[in-house]
């Protein structure tokens, strides 16, 4: 392809996004760039502490229990007391709380922090999507999810191989540097971002009652695209869970699972745009039947894959999945939230990879150890239909999304808005 047509491809790609979104995607990227708890904290406990492996999937779950706990409390924080606190406070509380990581070693002060540092992680979710959907016109929405997507991806990749390096020096190192990151993310929201959440004028706060979580769960349309998240959840997950002990178990090495799924990043950086590209403006509901087919099989596929290069190849078709699920799911989360209630939507549908994300370790284990691990490549295929046959049938009469010339709402100082709850006590994972 010629260098002006890459150049303009690009130019339009990024074009057009308001400059606060910009501040926020940036805040992303260097909040990934430092990630490391998540990428060592096994190799840390079992080999710098001596811990065995049971502990460290003990401390594993907790990490992910503290993000399902937070997921709707840091939602309610970014309806009632703003986007930008919520934020401002979970980077903050997770710096803190990782620094501490680095350096308690009695085995129930590590895994209490470990459950800290889960939930503050995960806290700020709800509030960065929120945000997004603030900030950025509807007809953008699912090319700024993508790109958000992009900058998880591209931190991810360059922290992991750094932070092997790092690591074979120093594990505290490591934590500091990540604690030192996401500090400088909370100093980067609080200079650069406004409040986004939209004011609520007294003719709605009148006509329309408050959206809570009971409203929420109610949304029988809405519970069932969450329902649905959690099935896809649970099938991406298994990349990272059920994939390398198959392999285990098949005779093939850390490393060929490592050649094989980084196959995912190395994809997710080099086609996330292009794919958002070719998909921003089709229907929702064919993307979405078509990604959970995909990423089903993908897994599926694998019962047939006796090499590191057939297994590689399972990993393109479900990769080519997530880059389509990911933002076309999350714009539809946003079509189908209220603007006032966007934090406490956002947090359910958070909550749904965060339970996944639990769910899938025993779901794979379970399986591979009583049925062999083609009994789950199977489960994987038969999920993927379930979720895609769950999206044509949900979809079907969903109401065109409105569009409009300008950003959704005025960005407006903190301030700005007198009525800003506080509702300290609901903290999101």
């Amino acid at each position: 392809m010629p260098f002006t047509a890459v150049r303009r491809a690009v130019s339009e790609s990024v074009s057009g996004l308001p400059r606060a979104f910009w501040w926020l995607w940036t805040s992303t990227l260097v909040n990934r760039l430092g990630a490391f708890v998540a990428t060592f904290m096994a190799l840390y406990l079992t080999l710098e502490r001596g811990y065995s492996a049971s502990y460290a999937g003990l401390v594993a779950a907790l990490h992910g229990l503290g993000g399902v706990v937070s997921s709707l409390g840091a939602g309610v924080m970014a309806d009632r007391l703003g986007r930008r606190p919520t934020l401002l406070i979970a980077q903050a509380s997770t710096a803190v709380s990782v620094a501490v990581l680095g350096f308690v070693q009695h085995p129930v002060a590590i895994a209490g922090v470990a459950f800290l540092v889960g939930m503050a992680s995960n806290a700020s979710r709800p509030a960065v999507q929120a945000m997004m959907a603030d900030i950025v016109r509807p007809e953008d929405r699912v090319r700024a999810f993508s790109l958000n997507y992009w900058a998880i991806n591209l931190g991810f990749a360059v922290s992991s191989a750094g932070a092997g390096f790092i690591a074979s020096y120093s594990y505290r190192v490591g934590f500091l540097i990540e604690a030192a990151m996401t500090m400088a993310c909370a100093i980067v929201v609080f200079m650069k971002l406004p409040e986004s959440r939209p004011v609520r004028t007294a003719l709605e706060k009148a006509s329309e009652p408050e959206t809570g979580l009971g409203a929420v769960l109610r949304d029988g349309r809405f519970m069932s695209v969450v329902g649905l998240s959690f099935v896809v959840a649970l099938i991406f997950q298994q990349g990272s869970v059920g994939l390398p002990v198959a392999m285990g178990a098949a005779g093939f090495t850390p490393a060929d699972y490592g050649i094989a799924i980084a196959v995912n990043g190395v994809l997710i950086v080099a086609l996330q745009i292009p794919v958002t590209r070719f998909i921003e403006h089709r229907d929702p509901r064919r993307l979405l039947v078509i990604s959970s087919v995909l990423a089903g099989y993908g897994f599926g596929l694998t019962v047939f894959a006796g090499s590191v290069g057939v297994f590689a190849l399972t990993v393109c078709v479900w990769t080519l999945a997530e880059i389509v699920n990911a933002p076309t799911q999350t714009g539809l989360v946003v079509r189908l939230s209220p603007t006032h209630g966007r934090g406490r939507y956002q947090g359910m549908y958070t909550m749904s990879w965060s339970v996944a994300a639990l769910v899938a370790p025993l779901m794979s284990g379970t399986m591979i150890d009583r049925f062999g691990a083609e009994w789950l490549w199977g489960a994987c295929a038969v999920l993927g239909t379930g979720a895609a046959l769950g999206y044509w049938g949900l979809m079907r009469g969903l109401p065109a999304e409105e569009a409009v010339a300008e950003v959704v709402v005025p960005v407006v100082p903190v301030a700005a808005d007198p009525a800003a709850g506080s509702n300290l006590a609901a903290s999101d994972a």
